[in-house]
């Protein structure tokens, strides 16, 4: 049951799991900007992120980022995209625009999961993101899957 948890968790914490890209250009141009990344500029994408879902109505009351903060992340990541594009990657760039339209979005998804990836490595985030796990009922989940077909009520 341990394991189904751990498949939650690692799911809700947006896909550590890196799938391959669909289009080979997208795929080359993605993995060129990945292994151009180094771990702090890993971090300064995620924290980019933090920020963007923070910015949603729901969330911004539980971030305390200020407008200074966001505007650094803003302008760091700004000159790191366009590091990775122009300097580190500018071939396979051009190979994945002209292989298909989509290649740069999904490059970037790829880039936001290696992201994702460093901050969910660290052992205090993926003890809050389990946190949840002592308030399942288990045994209820475990009726089901070992009585074969056998659906509680809804």
């Amino acid at each position: 049951m341990r394991t189904i948890i751990n498949c939650i968790a690692l799911a809700l914490g947006l896909c550590i799991a890196t799938p391959a890209l669909p289009d080979p250009a997208a795929n080359l141009l993605g993995n060129c900007m990945v292994d151009s990344l180094n771990g702090k500029e890993r971090k300064q994408l995620a924290k980019w992120i933090f920020f963007a879902v923070a910015a949603h109505p729901d969330m911004k009351s539980y971030s305390t980022a200020t407008a200074k903060d966001i505007d650094e992340s803003d302008r760091t990541i700004g000159n790191l995209i366009t590091r990775l594009l122009t300097e580190d990657c500018p071939n396979e760039l051009q190979s994945a625009q002209n292989a298909d339209p989509l290649a740069l979005k999904r490059a970037f998804e790829l880039v936001g999961q290696v992201a994702m990836q460093e901050l969910m490595a660290d052992q205090n985030v993926m003890k809050a993101i389990t946190n949840y796990s002592q308030y399942v009922d288990q045994q209820k989940i475990n009726a089901l899957l070992t009585d074969s077909g056998a659906r509680p009520d809804r």
